[in-house]
């Protein structure tokens, strides 16, 4: 994910923990049971968790990000994720097991000891693989739901219920309270607002804001982002407007026909996977349905990394940098 070329970046997006810096140790709630509400719903934990084990490289890194790692078993994230020990949370990798380069399985858990899984609704917790909350509690083992992977009720597999950057600020929120480190998790917060609120007051306004496509995947049919996933807000606050923003779900699929019929001005590639960034961008600038797509004709199209895209304390980096961009692009041209 080429992350050692924007490090830099990324300390700017943390600096309220900084980059390598110690951070003093989380302190042990004063009672052993804290009750949150997570997608909707009040959870009760008994103890402050000692082995968690997450899956991904947002949830990961939002442990991370609390300095959090001396409680965690271990994680599971594929290997397309680059060069980790670039990113600011080195020590962290260095420091946590990788238990494995797929999802997370009931026997990865049992084996790391766990007493708590972090992870999110098709960031991990499957239905189709038996690998559910209620599965983990039949188990004796907690979870801890991804926000922005909440179901929403208004469809099976829909997801998301609260504009995504809401849904980052609850997690840190949560997690501060669950560890003992509500101050870390609201400095934390407070320095993503000001980078937001700062890219925001020189973004362009009103129809000058450019339009927006986010892909993320796919030929016959593309993977996007609706408005309950991060991209909505981080083109909103980055200047830009989601073409994709009336879709009621986070991550889904829609047809090119929508795409050619909503004409974007620019379009942002999701970088991942075994396909890469290049060759998603020649299919975008090669595949004929989309020729007289403004993005398409005057070659807009620009890359963010994964854990730029899902919530993770990278969003207000990806912010920052998309909001650069869109200051260079012209909108409805």
């Amino acid at each position: 994910m080429r992350k050692q070329l924007f490090a830099a970046a990324l300390c700017l997006a943390v600096t309220t923990t900084g980059c390598g810096a110690t951070v003093e140790a989380p302190r042990e709630a004063k009672s052993r049971a804290v009750t949150l509400t997570n997608c909707g719903r009040k959870v009760t934990y008994d103890k402050v968790p000692e082995r968690v084990v997450t899956n991904d490289v947002g949830i990961t890194e939002l442990m991370f990000a609390l300095g959090l790692e001396d409680r965690m078993a271990g994680f599971a994230m594929p290997d397309d994720k680059g060069d980790l020990h670039g990113v600011p949370w080195k020590d962290g990798y260095d420091k946590v097991k990788w238990l494995s380069k797929d999802q997370l399985t009931k026997e990865n858990v049992l084996d790391a000891h766990a007493d708590l899984v972090f992870a999110g609704w098709n960031y991990g917790f499957r239905e189709d693989g038996g690998f559910t909350p209620d599965a983990l509690e039949k188990l004796g083992i907690p979870s801890y739901i991804l926000t922005e992977s909440c179901h929403n009720g208004r469809t099976k597999s829909s997801r998301g219920i609260m504009p995504p950057l809401d849904a980052l600020y609850a997690d840190l929120t949560n997690l501060g309270r669950l560890f003992g480190v509500e101050d870390r998790a609201a400095t934390l917060i407070a320095g993503f607002r000001k980078r937001i609120a700062d890219v925001r007051a020189k973004a362009p306004k009103g129809s000058d804001r450019p339009s927006v496509f986010l892909y993320d995947s796919g030929r016959d049919a593309p993977f996007t982002a609706g408005r309950y996933a991060a991209p909505e807000q981080i083109i909103t606050e980055a200047g830009g407007v989601n073409v994709m923003h009336d879709l009621a779900d986070s991550w889904t699929t829609v047809g090119w026909e929508s795409v050619v019929e909503r004409n974007p001005d620019t379009i942002v590639i999701c970088d991942y996977g075994d396909v890469s960034a290049e060759q998603k961008r020649k299919f975008l600038l090669s595949y004929a349905p989309l020729r007289d797509v403004s993005a398409v004709r005057h070659r807009r199209i620009l890359v963010l990394d994964y854990a730029d895209l899902v919530e993770s304390p990278r969003n207000p980096s990806a912010i920052a940098r998309l909001g650069a961009y869109l200051r260079t692009v012209p909108a409805g041209r």
